[in-house]
């Protein structure tokens, strides 16, 4: 259980009403297949922290290393159904919160791995995941849902999964759309994403939630080990919370969204502004 909490302040002209937005990173380990338990062991580290956002690992109710389609084929649910969405949906009423997690998605044209957002309402929004991760290759189509972003009571998100990250554009496109806060459900295994994600908040000026999972898994071509270190990070590149690399737990930062408003590098540079797109490939 991590009970850091950052309260993040832009470094000039902080208004002393200024108001903040609590979010919070849950780090589980869910088992492969048991959604009951793994929904329930997500709401209880839930219950510990207050929040206004809260955001879940990739396929955070199924587990990961699938074997066969047939088990995704089971595992699988409908967008805005199933006891994974009304629970949460349940919770995010009860809180007057939003929450953001990454769940099997099933469609009339296959599967897909993506991550749902949730408000107080109901379902605002399902986000498919863009770039497949190795063997995800085998069970889910490439999503098609774009990198869109969501006009929140606190501000505006955008969300994208796991092995998105690697590919600077899916960052970059949410933050050219307007997005201050990126919510990052993740099964991360290799062990670059945390450290990265500084360079990728730096690079747009804005924060950012990963979510990663925890544990060994079975399944699969062989185990795989998720590396935890869930964190949120500050449109400057600091680290505002962040778990470590085995246990479960939440913990959670208190910012200003509206400092990612700010793109300056200097008094004289600004990150969008000084882009030259003509001299870019695309």
């Amino acid at each position: 259980m991590c009970r850091i909490l950052s309260l993040y302040k832009p470094s000039v002209e902080r208004n002393v009403f200024m108001k903040t937005t609590k979010i919070a990173v849950v780090q589980t380990s869910p088992v492969l297949g048991q959604k009951d338990k793994n929904l329930a062991r997500a709401l209880s580290l839930m219950q510990e922290e207050a929040a206004d956002v809260y955001v879940l690992p990739e396929l955070a109710m199924e587990g990961y290393n699938f074997t066969s389609r047939e088990q995704v084929n089971a595992l699988a649910e409908l967008s805005g159904r199933g006891p994974a969405y009304e629970a949460l949906q349940a919770f995010a009423q009860s809180r007057k919160a939003y929450v953001a997690y990454g769940f099997l998605e099933r469609a009339k044209e296959g599967f897909y791995n993506a991550s749902a957002l949730l408000g107080p309402a109901g379902l605002i929004s399902v986000y498919r995941k863009t770039h497949l991760f190795d063997r995800e290759k085998l069970f889910f189509l490439p999503g098609d849902s774009g990198f869109q972003i969501y006009h929140l009571p606190f501000g505006v998100v955008g969300m994208m999964i796991c092995f998105d990250w690697y590919f600077p554009e899916a960052m970059r496109t949410l933050a050219l759309k307007g997005a201050q806060l990126v919510l990052h459900p993740s099964n991360l295994v290799l062990p670059h994403c945390p450290d990265a994600m500084l360079t990728r908040c730096l690079e747009n000026r804005v924060f950012a939630a990963t979510a990663n999972r925890v544990g060994t898994e079975e399944g699969g071509e062989g185990p795989l080990t998720f590396i935890g270190r869930s964190e949120v990070v500050s449109p400057r590149g600091e680290i505002l919370a962040r778990l470590g690399p085995a246990q479960e737990g939440v913990c959670a930062a208190e910012c200003d969204l509206s400092s990612a408003l700010r793109k300056d590098v200097t008094s004289r540079n600004d990150v969008f502004k000084d882009r030259r797109t003509e001299f870019y490939l695309t």
